[in-house]
């Protein structure tokens, strides 16, 4: 199993906290390996093993438990009157009124719950309102670059870094030896999320328009996308659509964590706007498999890799503007904030592409980092306070440089 210190950390830190435990994220992004490696760690606290209670909803032993009852009795059967007993159930959502059960468990003073789902409306509904204030969420991504490389000791980053463009981020692909049926996986994933997640309950009935929005902003990640233009878009190429119906089916394509949006900030005004924000794709990998191999923007899928990174390590993440430029990414976090730019390179006779990349941060006037990130192997230097360092080396660094 891949370590992912990241989310390990997390656990750790929240075990036998009076909280539920949520683990979210995409499908086969590793939630059932990080619960295991977490349950590992506990049998090396002196846990029994008989006090760890485990369920898959989607494997052999849960597949027949389908509501909240059958649920709830599985883990009583089983709940261990001395001590404390750690339950985890994975794929919690495909049993119906799930969390009148994990209500139930959280109420036990012996119970210590860990779920997880590929949906962001896990947190929605009923559960939000029957646990409110009593759950944290810990959202998962694929592989990191760093988690990724850190597979391959002894290869150069430099074809590391091309191999994860290539076969994407998802665990699983490091076990498959021969390339050429990573594109077979990937594609496995997709479908499964497009038909499983996205149109299981007739909520986006559509499969052709929701392939073409999905395709439309694989193809546009690190682009300014409205719900407007992507209609306006899609109805001159002859699929006729309106603007609420993409606002439906981009939510969905977000709840299930195939994309993330970008919101935009103004720096200055210190507000949050509604127009002009931007989408990412949870996994280059995928987006190669819907696009194929037509030519590759090097530089949006290098900030769509900063972006996911600055996910994981700041949380809150949005499109900065300052007067009327625009800086890449505003990551926020606990009242702190950083700035970052991001070019494939800025190398050039005369100057002008670092002078264009660097104009935007020379206009904030804060006292936060700002920093310019990009493929030119440099040794790190400033540029009046504004850092410039090369992506792989920040990708693998535990912390900014």
């Amino acid at each position: 199993m891949i370590d992912r210190p990241i989310y390990l950390k997390q656990l750790l830190h929240w075990k036998d906290h009076d909280v539920i435990k949520v683990v979210t994220g995409v499908r086969r992004c590793g939630k059932s390996t990080v619960l295991h490696l977490f349950k590992q760690e506990l049998l090396k606290r002196m846990v029994p093993e008989e006090n760890i209670i485990s369920l898959n909803l989607e494997s052999v032993e849960g597949i027949d438990i389908t509501d909240y009852r059958q649920l709830l009795q599985y883990f009583m059967d089983r709940i261990q009157p001395n001590g404390m007993n750690y339950i985890f159930i994975d794929e919690v959502q495909q049993a119906d009124g799930f969390e009148k059960a994990v209500d139930a468990l959280y109420t036990k003073e012996n119970c210590d719950v860990y779920i997880t789902g590929s949906n962001s409306k896990l947190l929605s509904g009923e559960l939000a309102t029957l646990l409110s204030g009593r759950y944290i969420k810990i959202h998962m991504q694929p592989l990191s670059f760093a988690e990724y490389a850190s597979i391959y000791p002894g290869q150069s980053l430099e074809r590391i870094y091309v191999n994860y463009l290539e076969n994407g981020s998802f665990p699983y692909v490091t076990n498959i030896e021969d390339p050429n049926y990573v594109p077979q996986y990937l594609s496995s994933i997709f479908e499964t999320v497009m038909l499983h997640d996205i149109m299981a309950g007739n909520r986006c009935p559509d499969q052709n328009l929701l392939k073409k929005i999905t395709r439309f902003l694989f193809d546009n990640i690190g682009n300014p996308c409205s719900t407007k233009r992507i209609a306006d878009t899609l109805t001159s190429m002859g699929t006729k659509t309106t603007v609420p119906t993409v606002e439906k089916y981009l939510t969905a394509l977000q709840d299930c964590y195939l994309f993330y949006q970008a919101e935009r900030y103004d720096i200055k005004g210190k507000e949050y706007l509604k127009t002009g924000g931007k989408y990412y794709a949870v996994d280059i990998g995928l987006r190669k498999t819907v696009l194929g191999n037509k030519p590759a923007d090097l530089g949006h899928i290098l900030e769509n890799i900063i972006f996911l990174e600055l996910k994981r390590r700041w949380g809150e993440v949005y499109v900065g503007k300052v007067g009327d430029t625009e800086i890449d990414f505003v990551a926020i976090q606990n009242g702190e904030r950083c700035y970052y730019q991001v070019a494939y390179t800025v190398v050039d006779n005369n100057g002008d592409i670092l002078q264009r990349e660097l104009a935007p941060l020379q206009k904030v006037k804060d006292y936060y980092q700002r920093y310019l990130i990009t493929m030119d192997l440099i040794p790190t230097v400033s540029h009046d306070g504004i850092k410039q360092i090369y992506a792989l080396d920040w990708l693998t660094a535990t912390k900014d440089m």
